[in-house]
């Protein structure tokens, strides 16, 4: 296996950080849902969407990662790569890897907010939904970028 192989995977593990935001955001907003369903369990369906909605952003580091992996031959035999070759999929993994992280982060702190509002005013839910799915758009983009990277690269 060649020097730019191992830059690739350790791209691919760069992307997978996006994991550990959505680790963060669901966890919160996991909190904040039992909080609430302790004293409405009729809101859970609501609870789960708000929940789930950080859960995304591994998604986009996983198909970016599984992409990229495929790619260069991590499940069959691997492909040369040089130095700047390897370098350049890393490089393409930063961004998914990155604003995923923030963003999922940050898409849990809305969504804590979201299941306050929920539990305080009946019918606010489509609302509080839709400010939490705002923040997925940052991660949408960077999760274009480093697919088209990882497809292309």
């Amino acid at each position: 296996m060649t020097e730019g192989f191992y830059y690739a995977v350790i791209g691919a593990a760069i992307a997978m950080c996006a994991g550990i935001g959505s680790i963060i955001g669901v966890s919160r907003a996991g909190q904040a849902s039992a909080a609430l369903l302790s004293k409405d369990p009729s809101k859970f369906g609501s609870c789960l969407i708000l929940q789930l909605l950080p859960a995304t952003q591994a998604i986009y580091g996983f198909v970016v990662a599984i992409v990229l992996l495929s790619g260069i031959g991590i499940f069959g035999a691997p492909v040369a790569l040089t130095a700047e070759e390897g370098i350049a999929k890393l490089v393409v993994c930063i961004p998914v890897g990155v604003v995923g992280l923030l963003s999922a982060i940050g898409q849990g702190n809305v969504a804590v907010s979201s299941i306050n509002l929920t539990g305080k005013q009946e019918g606010q839910t489509g609302k509080a939904i839709m400010m939490t799915a705002l923040v997925e758009f940052f991660a949408i983009l960077a999760f274009i970028i480093s697919i088209l990277g990882a497809a292309n690269g």
